[in-house]
């Protein structure tokens, strides 16, 4: 006799490709049954690195579409529905458009670049873009923090930038995101957060140590991500598994979903090691009969252990993908979250199909 009601496993599609693939991230799309992806790649054999739009189909295949090749290797990318950004391991950043447009041809060329020392010196750890937004936030291991104007008047610009801090290296940053138009939240070593408001400048406006746990301090806060109804906590992944979030309501006291010991009581978690990127879930809902303001929504994680997973605050992880190798990012589509593209350190991407 056939068992009903038990949950359905995700469809795993792996394809290879040859090359390193330091990010991917979904594209906007005009059909459910053709999407598009933009890839970071990097030839170890070469030395070259790429970036690519490639088409996927309803049979799960790529398809080229546009590339360009960067003067360095991709450090960071990111996508909203109307622009690209990527940023390099030597300092620079480039804004490309996500109109179809850009990707019929098999040429693509960046609308602004913002590139020399005085932006930034050495490897950029994180940009973010705003949905709908004009400007482009950087942040650095030299310690700086740059907004980049994308648009002047409804067009792109010129690669004009300005400083919001710097911290003449005796501070790194490797994680940003937007919280409103006018804050942002920044993360680096320690587990520290910062918050930012632009209307209020020359330092952070709030601050988080990180030193609720003596054996985690030393940690490196590598993803942050901001709910668009919740811009008051901000939820960040790091070392030693950790996941947790940081409310503004409550600054002192973080919440713990992953990876460390508070109060002799240890959470739910399936990864020990490195949390390279977190994404609020907007496909899961919360299991709480009653949903407040202060539970935390589900998150999904992937780690250097090779686990693609969904948490939420006060239950069982729930594992998506488990790889022998390093799951180094993913990327949930915006359209469709059923489907989260993921990319492997073996030179492959996964693409999980939720039921």
């Amino acid at each position: 006799m056939a068992i009903t009601g038990l949950p359905q496993p995700p469809q795993i599609h792996r394809l290879p490709q040859f090359r390193y693939v330091d990010s991917v991230r979904w594209l906007p799309s005009l059909s459910p049954f053709q999407k598009s992806l933009i890839f970071a790649f990097y030839d170890a054999d070469t030395s070259t690195p790429s970036l690519e739009v490639h088409s996927l189909s309803s049979s799960k295949t790529l398809a080229l579409l546009s590339s360009w090749t960067p003067p360095s290797r991709i450090s960071s990318l990111k996508s909203t529905s109307s622009i690209i950004a990527a940023s390099t391991f030597s300092g620079s950043l480039y804004i490309f458009p996500t109109a179809d447009k850009s990707h019929e041809s098999l040429a693509m060329e960046p609308q602004v670049s913002v590139v020399g020392v005085d932006f930034h010196l050495g490897s950029i750890g994180g940009v973010d873009l705003m949905e709908g937004g004009s400007e482009c936030v950087s942040v650095g291991e030299d310690g700086r923090i740059n907004l980049v104007r994308v648009f002047v008047e409804g067009s792109y610009g010129k690669g004009n930038f300005r400083r919001v801090f710097d911290g003449n290296g005796l501070v790194s940053y490797t994680a940003v995101k937007w919280a409103s138009p006018t804050e942002f939240v920044t993360g680096g070593y320690g587990f520290g957060l910062q918050w930012w408001d632009l209307r209020r400048p020359g330092a952070a406006v709030a601050q988080f140590q990180g030193n609720w746990d003596h054996r985690t301090t030393s940690g490196i806060i590598h993803s942050i991500d901001i709910h668009p109804s919740r811009k008051h906590t901000c939820l960040a992944g790091g070392s030693s598994g950790t996941v947790f979030a940081w409310d503004l309501r409550w600054q002192q006291e973080p919440i713990i979903l992953s990876g460390v010991r508070t109060n002799e009581l240890m959470t739910h978690s399936l990864s020990g090691s490195d949390i390279w990127e977190v994404q609020y879930d907007s496909y899961m809902k919360s299991s709480g009969n009653n949903i407040s303001s202060s539970r935390i929504l589900p998150a999904m994680t992937c780690s250097e252990d090779g686990i693609l997973a969904v948490i939420e605050q006060g239950e069982e992880p729930n594992e998506l993908l488990a790889e022998p190798c390093a799951i180094n990012c993913f990327d949930i589509d915006r359209q469709n979250p059923l489907d989260v593209i993921c990319s492997l350190e073996w030179e492959s991407v996964a693409i999980v199909s939720r039921p």
